[in-house]
């Protein structure tokens, strides 16, 4: 059930057309009413009466007779696909818009800036979003002086806080797996903003595909399930399949350049477990052959498994073995052993063990190089061939 929002009051333009209104006359209170009110928002007919009488708004200024022509000739300006007032819903239109540009860019034939362009463009969709939020709630999302006054642009327009803000404001609705997507996606645009990325699809996609589920479902959770994007995007179809053979070509040819590759390893550390593992934050998807016992089953392209169940633990298991094996430095191995007991265990002891264990043999899986600078890195099965020597050598490795 989507979250009901409070009612918005009356914007100022919306008043002064309802006093043009009630001054030309032959206009009763519910009938000024109805141009004013829509899906997205009820207004209580005591807010007309407020405006006739005086009791409110005497210093907003009344239309003139020629806005509230172009008013009446053009009403209703509404969307054709959602209903929502192109004037009155301008945020969450441009929201739901700037969303749907960036799944259609990023989906485009031929584009190698897809990452790229998807992230910017989404992070305007969020942020069109959430000031949509911010003022059904009427909380002012402008920035403000120290004296309390509104701070303005060069221009003289108002400054409006950034996404990074709405997000670490108190009243965000958004769940906190979906705020760490959203500053990881932040990260990569400054990046993108100041330095050259090269192409990041394929390190980024899992964080890409959460940020559009997550959008998704902010937007029904907080205006309506009627402004869900699923009808207006549907799944892409591939041209190709992949061999394991080219998933390792693949792999090769995208490495991420360094700058990225550093930034990215430094937010992933300072995340725990259960916030990698957060769907919200990356959403990833297996796609697999499917021999189907009925005929009519055998075309479903997409299958939903349910959580929890033996199918699921068995892709999942699958998933991690195959897309991405946890990483440990040298360093980080000798420290984890020490803090399980074993301080005499340093780094040239570590170096000893993998020289004389010839670990770095690729055919012992133990661990590969690493995309930055051709660091090492060693995989969770080489930690656990490094614990068990420090357990069967404990004397060694431990204090007396």
């Amino acid at each position: 059930m989507s979250k009901k929002l409070g009612t918005p009051p009356l914007e100022r333009w919306e008043i002064a057309l309802v006093k043009a209104m009630l001054a030309r006359g032959g206009y009763s209170d519910q009938e000024v009413l109805a141009y004013f009110t829509r899906p997205t928002r009820s207004v209580n007919h005591r807010v007309i009466s407020e405006i006739r009488t005086e009791a409110k708004h005497n210093a907003v200024k009344s239309a003139t007779d020629d806005d509230l022509s172009d008013f009446l000739v053009t009403w209703p300006d509404v969307d054709p696909t959602t209903g929502l007032s192109i004037r009155g819903d301008e945020l969450l239109i441009k929201a739901r818009e700037a969303m749907i540009a960036a799944v259609h860019v990023f989906n485009g034939a031929g584009l190698t800036f897809r990452a790229e362009l998807f992230i910017v463009t989404s992070v305007i969709a969020w942020t069109y979003l959430m000031h949509a939020f911010y003022r059904r709630q009427g909380i002012d999302y402008r920035y403000k002086n120290d004296d309390g006054t509104i701070k303005k642009t060069g221009q003289g327009e108002d400054c409006h806080w950034e996404l990074g803000k709405c997000l670490r404001h108190a009243r965000c609705p958004i769940p906190s797996g979906a705020i760490k997507n959203l500053e990881f996606l932040l990260m990569i645009r400054h990046e993108i903003e100041h330095r050259m990325t090269n192409r990041v699809d394929d390190a980024v996609s899992a964080k890409l595909q959460a940020c559009c589920i997550n959008f998704n479902e902010a937007i029904k959770k907080l205006f309506g399930g009627q402004y869900g994007l699923e009808r207006r995007l549907p799944i892409a179809l591939q041209f190709v399949t992949f061999s394991s053979d080219q998933r390792s070509v693949l792999k090769k040819a995208s490495s991420l350049p360094p700058h990225i590759a550093t930034v990215m390893d430094e937010f992933h550390k300072g995340l725990t477990d259960e916030e990698l593992a957060d769907p919200d934050f990356a959403y990833r998807v297996v796609f697999v052959p499917k021999l189907a016992n009925r005929k009519s089953a055998a075309d479903l392209a997409v299958e939903f498994v349910k959580p929890g169940s033996e199918e699921a633990m068995e892709i999942n298991r699958v998933l991690l073995k195959e897309v991405e094996k946890k990483r440990y430095l040298g360093k980080q191995v000798v420290e984890i052993m020490q803090a399980e007991g074993y301080p005499k265990f340093k780094q040239g002891s570590h170096t000893s063990l993998w020289q004389g264990l010839d670990a770095k043999n690729p055919a012992h899986n133990f661990g590969r190089e690493g995309e930055y600078k051709g660091m090492w890195v060693w995989y969770e099965s080489w930690l656990q061939r490094v614990r068990a020597h420090c357990q069967e050598n404990a004397a060694l490795y431990q204090d007396r």
